[in-house]
Order: structure tokens, then sequence, then C-alpha cells
């Protein structure tokens, strides 16, 4: 426990030096840009931003988890840029303020303009694969959307395109691995998403299984009572049999230390029937390919969501996002239809991904 508090008293000690760091230096380009000087307000305004990425836990406001979400990518990214700046300035022999100033300002302007573009018009992603399997059926269409993350920021209206976009691609049956709701239920309630999430139509149905942050807020349970309202069949270390031709299988997230391992979800399977397995995290391909999976889809990982994390995300996972193939096992991970924080994407992009499976012996 005296680790735990060591770490939360050393991450507090940081994050307040980066955001005087930020604070300093934004003062500096300011006294030597603009006539209008008034120190007071401006250190108010850094210290609001910095405190608001705790204070709007507290509080349902789409404005506090905007700001929270910007000034998150304003530290990230002066973490980076300012150390350079500094050293330019100091190369210039402190001249140049004013450009350097505005050359940084315009990269976040950037940032900001088209990292929303990102983040709030999906796109459609297609993979096409073949499962050296039988099946009663010759291809299956899967449209998989993970991350949802329906919270402050993400509602009705965000889901809206999710339908939209069902409507048009017209699967044979769409999935849903995992963070579903932004660690509270609350949002999904007000904004009747449920609602929206019924009007999402497949022959083969819609399956969906839990993510982490589903289980933070302990509305795990009402959310599964609430998504099966709507139609949505829900998995939690589960199999169910699709018309005698393949396996749906999803299990709990890793956040679930009850959880089952896979070989114990998959035990009683007909393995010469194809496999497809939800797993919101990315985090047991090898398992799953040593235990028969055929398909295994997964989100979690944003693709870091803003770069560079994406690098950050590479190191971590096997398969970070995209198309990877184990032996026979076919690993495809989402970047997610939603997002975590900041409601921006530098290098990713939300998405929908439709898959196409043959099955061929």
């Amino acid at each position: 426990m005296n680790t735990f508090y060591f770490v939360i008293a050393l991450f507090l000690i940081i994050y307040c030096l980066l955001s005087v760091y930020v604070g300093y230096n934004g003062w500096v380009w300011i006294k030597k840009t603009f006539p209008y000087r008034n120190k007071m307000i401006y250190v108010v305004c850094i210290v609001f931003l910095s405190m608001n990425l705790f204070i709007e836990r507290f509080f349902s406001s789409k404005i506090l988890a905007f700001l929270s979400g910007m000034w998150m990518v304003i530290i990230g990214y002066s973490i980076i840029l300012l150390p350079i700046v500094n050293l330019l300035y100091f190369i210039l022999k402190k001249r140049g303020a004013r450009v350097l100033g505005g050359a940084v300002i315009a990269f976040f302007i950037f940032v900001f303009a088209y990292g929303s573009y990102l983040a709030w018009n999906p796109v459609v992603r297609t993979y096409e694969m073949t499962v050296n399997k039988a099946s009663n059926i010759d291809k299956l269409n899967i449209l998989m959307v993970s991350d949802l993350h329906i919270g402050k920021m993400i509602g009705a209206t965000h889901i809206g395109k999710l339908l939209d976009i069902t409507k048009e691609r017209k699967p044979d049956i769409v999935m849903i691995p995992g963070d579903i709701i932004d660690d509270n239920i609350e949002t999904f309630m007000a904004e009747n998403v449920g609602d929206v999430i019924a009007q999402i139509k497949a022959p083969l149905g819609i399956f969906a299984t839990s993510g982490n942050h589903d289980y933070y807020g302990g509305d795990l349970e009402r959310l599964f009572t609430e998504m099966e309202k709507a139609g949505v069949t829900m998995l939690a270390d589960k199999a169910v049999e699709i018309e005698e031709s393949f396996y749906i299988v999803g299990r709990n997230d890793d956040t679930d230390d009850q959880r089952k391992n896979i070989a114990d979800v998959v035990k009683r399977l007909d393995e010469k029937k194809p496999v497809i397995m939800m797993d919101h995290q990315p985090t047991e391909i090898i398992e799953a390919s040593e235990n028969g999976v055929d398909v295994l889809l997964s989100g979690h990982t944003h693709r870091g969501q803003v770069a560079p994390a994406n690098l950050i995300t590479k190191w971590l996972y096997e398969n970070d996002y995209g198309y990877l193939k184990i032996n026979n096992l076919h690993s495809i991970v989402s970047s997610g239809y939603g997002f975590w924080g900041p409601p921006f994407r530098i290098g990713s992009q939300s998405e929908v991904v439709e898959i196409i499976i043959r099955f061929e012996e």
C-alpha cells in the first residue's frame, strides 16, 4: 500500500511540474507577442486546466470532459515539442520567440482540427480471409465494432452513425468485443442509446462481450441487462453455435480475475467447426491459436489513439492493430469506434471493421 501511495504522489508531482513547464512557456510567448498581459488571469486558466483533469471526473459535463482531453493532448505533445523549441530559442540567443511559439500554436490547431475529424468520422476497413474448416455456409460477412466508449463525449448521435453503416453494409452478423460504455452507464441510459442499438439488425444476430471500461464503474450487470433488452446477446466466457455452422465465443475481459482460460471455454466445442472468438484485449493471441480458435476479434489498443502512442501499443502487443495470422489463427485488432479521454485521433481513425470469411475444408 505504501508503494501505491508513493507512485500516486510521484505521478502528481511530475504532472504538476509538467503543467508549470507548459504554463511558463506559454507565458513567455504571450509576453513577447501581445500587448495585453494579465498574468493573474493566465495563471488561473492554467491552474484550472491542470486541475480539471481530476475535477471533470465528478461532473457529467461534456465541456469539462472536452477541456480535460484537450489538456491531455497539450501536455503529451509539449513533452516532445517544448524541449526542442527551448533549445532553438537559446541557440538563436533568445530571439524568434514569436515565430517558435506561433509554430507550436499552429501545430496544436492542426492536431485539434484534424484529430477531431479522425475521431468523429469513422471509416470501414475490410479484411478478407479463408478459414480451413468445413461449414454449412460458404461465406460469412461480419461487422465488428469495438470500443464504443459511450459516455460524456459519445452518445446516441455517434451510435446513430453506426446504425447507418450497418444498414449500408448489411452484414450477416454484428460483433462488439468490449468497452461498450466509458466507465459508467449514465449516458447510455440518459440518451436512450439502447433504443438506437435495438435498431441494428443482422440475420444471424448481434453479439457482444465485456471490455475493461465496462467494469470500472460497477455497472457491468446492468449493462448486460440493457444490452439484452436491445436484442444483443452478451457472452461472458460462453460459446454459442450459429445454425450448426460455426461457433461464436465471447470472453470476459482480462480485468476480470475470475475469467476462464481459453481452453476451458472451448473444450466442449466440436473442433471440426470454425470458432470465432471475441476477446477485448489482444493479450492471448498465442493461447487462442493453440486452442483451435480460427478468428480472434479484439480492440482495446485504439492503435495508440494519438501518435506516437502507437509505438507503445506496438511494443506491448503481439498484434496492436490490423491483421495478423499465426498458424491457423486470424487475429484482427480494431482501433475502435469511439475514443477514450481526448476526443482526438492522430495516426489512427475511428473505424468499423468488415470481415469477409470464406470456409473451405
